[in-house]
């Protein structure tokens, strides 16, 4: 299954996009894994966002990229989300990938950073990010703060 991902801007995207875009995270982040949090924190203004489409138009994939100086000194890539009917087909590797690239082709060969919940850290492991031995409950959840290095 290869789908083609889309790159905007918070200023770029459409109403209905970021709806959309909004919609799964709070499904997966809020609801399926049961962590009342402020999911609308602000950031989502000053980052890109990749995310994927299926035949239907509706968002199935989505990561938030943001500069460096808004979430860590490096590059950030978070809210990594894939909508629950996706997973296993490979679509997750691919928007990590995918994001990778986008970095690379917007702020050059950079370090980035992002915080995983440990459960996920063979998977960013499998992109190149290594534990930086920070670990820590955030919402309930155990998390690892990850770095890719050039």
């Amino acid at each position: 299954m290869k789908f083609e991902h889309q790159v905007k801007s918070f200023q770029e995207l459409s109403l209905e996009e970021f709806h959309d875009i909004i919609a799964l995270r709070i499904q997966i982040f809020i609801i399926e894994q049961n962590c009342p949090y402020q999911e609308v924190d602000g950031k989502d203004k000053l980052a890109h966002h990749l995310f994927f489409k299926n035949e239907m138009d509706e968002i199935i994939a989505v990561t938030r990229i943001l500069p460096q100086g808004i979430s860590y000194e490096e590059v950030a890539i978070g809210r990594v989300v894939v909508h629950e009917e996706y997973r296993g087909t490979g679509l997750g590797n691919q928007l990590m990938a995918d994001s990778m690239n986008f970095v690379k082709d917007k702020y050059g060969e950079v370090p980035v950073r992002l915080s995983a919940q440990k459960h996920l850290e063979n998977y960013y492991g499998n992109h190149g990010f290594k534990s930086t031995g920070k670990e820590y409950l955030e919402d309930g959840i155990p998390h690892v703060e990850m770095l890719y290095n050039i």
